[in-house]
């Protein structure tokens, strides 16, 4: 069990929660402000994320991975402005979110494969604009393993209906063609020229990473060794033509057949993806992993699944630090309100383990753990798109009131560190002086 370190919500519990959200929505409002200046590009140094080439970067983030169709609409984008307002209020540093809609019908980016929809991109647009706006750095999701927003099965069936000989979703790893209408898609989005700034995404320091596919898995291959392939062809073309921004893969953490001896810290079963091979390659900044106890280990008690939780962080952290030698992020985590016995100070209580675990492992690691993002942040009236994990900030005063006081001790942590760097720099100025 990892070691407790207090976070700001442990250290004076006596507080309303009401009370200590305004205290962090105080602190943070400055990130609200539009500054008119871009951030730096965030980069990846050992296991650590560092800007401005030195200092070090700790954050919390979440997710909302509907924005793009959001702002595509006039009567829903300010559900956008609203959510990035009241996630930096909160101290919420980065955003995950889907740069992808593939198909037919209502609402898609990419309607044909290298045919886009204007309206849509002018959507992205605007959430990277609005991002920039309030402070918030993006990650940037390019395609999605599931049929959700059209995903590999959408692309398998683009090649089909043009009389590709393609046998399954699984051939988007492989198949000439379809890696190729990926190819297409991976450039049109990076060159993309920002019709609000006029800046193009591989140019643009608000987008803080690139990710090749949301959780790849491949049921035709378990060894990892198809997506491995895959990750190394499609992270060097991303390098090609964007050496600015960090990559990573959008893996969920299953170990696969490099490391037969992990293979115990997972649910039960493999995937096709390879935690340590797939983030070896040396084009992918860094790691990720994702937490969903109650859906990979359905019918467990809470007290193993927390216990799993406790185990998945620690390993992945584990060898993120002595055998990639890279940071690591806790991209997606959340509790849903459909689970049987669901109840909101439970599913806080499962928050503030998680942050607990984070905390104390990029305490322990210098930070190794850089951040974790919950899912995810909806605004109010988006019955639509809530999976059962959405949180609206603005009307959970206690779910926004765990979320900012981590927010607080990351960011408390990144200035003790960024002292800590400077204390020693001038004691080794002033050896090699003497």
């Amino acid at each position: 069990m990892a070691t407790r370190h207090a976070n700001i919500t442990d250290i004076v519990p006596s507080l309303p929660l009401q009370l200590l959200l305004l205290v962090a929505l105080t602190c943070g409002a400055s990130a609200a402000v539009d500054t008119g200046r871009p951030p730096a590009f965030v980069r990846a140094r050992g296991t650590e994320f560092t800007v401005d080439g030195a200092e070090p970067f700790l954050f919390n983030g979440f997710n909302s991975y509907w924005m793009m169709g959001a702002a595509a609409e006039p009567s829903t984008r300010g559900r956008v402005t609203e959510v990035m307002r009241a996630a930096a209020g909160a101290g919420l540093a980065v955003c995950r979110t889907w740069a992808f809609a593939d198909g037919p019908g209502y609402g898609a980016l990419q309607t044909a494969p290298g045919v886009y929809d204007e309206k849509v991109f002018q959507g992205l647009d605007f959430v990277v604009w609005e991002a920039r706006r309030h402070g918030v750095r993006l990650i940037l999701s390019l395609v999605n393993n599931y049929r959700d927003f059209g995903g590999r099965p959408q692309y398998v069936r683009w090649a089909r209906a043009a009389g590709v000989g393609v046998a399954g979703d699984d051939d988007f790893y492989t198949n000439p063609v379809v890696m190729g209408y990926y190819k297409n898609h991976v450039k049109t989005v990076l060159t993309r020229v920002n019709t609000i700034t006029g800046v193009a995404y591989k140019e643009d320091p608000t987008i803080m990473a690139w990710e090749l596919i949301n959780e790849p898995r491949c049921q035709s291959d378990y060894s990892g060794r198809t997506v491995n392939a895959w990750v190394q062809e499609m992270a060097t073309y991303v390098k090609s033509i964007d050496g600015n921004h960090l990559l990573e893969a959008g893996l969920e953490g299953f170990y696969g057949d490099s490391s037969p001896e992990k293979k115990q810290y997972n649910p039960g079963y493999q995937v096709g993806a390879d935690y340590i091979t797939n983030n070896l390659i040396p084009e992918i900044d860094f790691a990720t992993i994702h937490i969903y106890p109650d859906q990979w280990l359905p019918g467990q008690s809470e007290k193993a699944q927390d216990a799993f939780t406790r185990r998945w962080i620690r390993s992945h952290w584990q060898d993120a630090r002595a055998v990639l030698r890279k940071p690591l992020v806790l991209t997606e985590f959340g509790k849903s309100s459909r689970d049987p016995g669901y109840g909101a100070a439970g599913r806080d209580a499962y928050i503030r383990a998680v942050y607990r675990s984070a905390y104390g492992l990029a305490r322990a690691g210098g930070g190794a753990l850089a951040g974790a993002m919950v899912w995810q942040v909806v605004a109010d009236g988006m019955a639509r798109f809530n999976d059962g994990y959405g949180i609206v900030l603005s009307r959970d005063a206690a779910a926004a009131a765990v979320i900012a006081g981590q927010s607080q001790a990351m960011s408390a942590l990144e200035r003790t560190l960024s002292l800590q760097r400077a204390a020693a720099a001038r004691g080794n100025g002033a050896c090699m002086r003497d």
